[in-house]
């Protein structure tokens, strides 16, 4: 999984926070400084528990350095939208995860792509959905954001929008990797034998998604979500990541949302609106929203969730076995989980 390459990424990580003054510091260490909060996720669709330790590894590892990325851009005065559009843009490029390289296989055999980025600041908001040679999905629905009058391309139409602004291209084959054409394997099999319903691990094999929350500086939120989809998806199928308000949500009057898991679930309960409404109409915390929707609204196993509110709160709930995660603020927390054990610390590789 490129391990050398990620390890090289760590470092130079790693070197940058050990140089810092104090790493995530508050307003009161740094005058001016203003408070800042980021959470990310990999997907709900995790690894299993008796993986070997290195995979771990890994894994952690992977969600630091796109921690790492996402607190430099906010601790140096950057965009909640800069820090997310980094964050998604570096888990893409990771194969481990079902977004860019590493996306999930079609029944087919090929990769669609979908992708959204929301400002919280004036709800402005880009997606594409069904990509299939653009390098960075994310990146290209920032572009439909910022230089077209509409939320969403899908297809052919994305795939000419991406050609007119010149964005990276790649072939299609450019996504596959080894653990993802299994799964496609494991998946025909199963429809084959006409068992897909009583396949176990259900969560390990067909879902999955990357995603960043932020909190600038300036009081501004942001939210992006990127997905490979599911794992032998047919018909042009779309799950939540690219609609607005299902899988992605971001208002300056209550909160930033990124979903992942079941997408048909998290469309039919305008997942990631709720939370905010249910914050403005109802007068409840963050954690009471989301907290609500996961447990209450979601069937067991539909996924989870990661939210930062208008005053800094991080709420990272999930109803899955485990969840890619992580998080920090400008008063010093930084962790990354999977399953329900933390690991802390500002470093790759060190905890406390």
């Amino acid at each position: 999984m490129h391990t050398l390459f990620w390890s090289c990424v760590g470092l130079c990580c790693a070197a940058f926070l050990m140089s810092a003054a104090g790493g995530c510091a508050t307003g009161g260490q740094r005058g001016a400084t203003k408070s800042w909060a980021l959470a990310i996720h990999g997907g709900a669709g995790t690894l299993s528990k008796t993986a070997a330790p290195e995979m771990i590894a890994e894994y952690e590892g992977a969600l630091r350095v796109a921690l790492v990325r996402g607190v430099k851009v906010l601790e140096d005065g950057g965009s909640s939208l800069d820090a997310c559009e980094t964050v998604v843009q570096t888990l893409e490029e990771h194969p481990g995860f079902n977004a860019g390289v590493g996306a999930a296989f079609t029944a087919d055999g090929t990769h669609e792509l979908d992708a959204c980025v929301m400002d919280g600041s004036n709800l402005a908001c880009g997606a594409v959905a069904g990509v299939t040679t653009v390098k960075s999905p994310v990146g290209l629905a920032r572009l439909v954001m910022t230089k077209t009058r509409h939320v969403l391309l899908a297809g052919a139409g994305a795939e000419e929008f991406a050609t007119l602004q010149g964005v990276p291209r790649v072939p299609n084959s450019a996504f596959d990797t080894e653990k993802r054409r299994k799964m496609l394997e494991e998946w025909r099999a199963e429809q084959n034998a006409k068992t897909s319903a009583a396949a176990p691990a259900r969560a390990l094999h067909t879902y999955g998604t990357v995603g960043c929350v932020a909190l600038d500086q300036h009081g501004n939120l942001a939210a992006a979500t990127s997905t490979g989809g599911l794992t032998g998806k047919r018909w042009g199928r779309i799950g939540d990541a690219p609609i607005v308000g299902a899988g992605t949500y971001a208002n300056n009057a209550t909160c930033a949302v990124s979903c992942t898991g079941t997408g048909e679930q998290f469309i039919r309960h305008v997942i990631a609106k709720t939370v905010s409404d249910r914050m403005e109409l109802a007068g409840e915390s963050l954690d009471a929203a989301t907290r609500h929707v996961v447990f209450q609204t979601l069937n067991p196993d539909d996924g989870g969730l990661i939210a930062v509110s208008r005053s800094g709160e991080i709420a990272m709930p999930f109803n899955s076995e485990g969840m890619f995660r992580g998080c920090a603020n400008s008063s010093g927390r930084f962790e990354v989980a999977i399953w329900d054990k933390v690991s802390k610390g500002r470093g790759l590789g060190v905890t406390k």
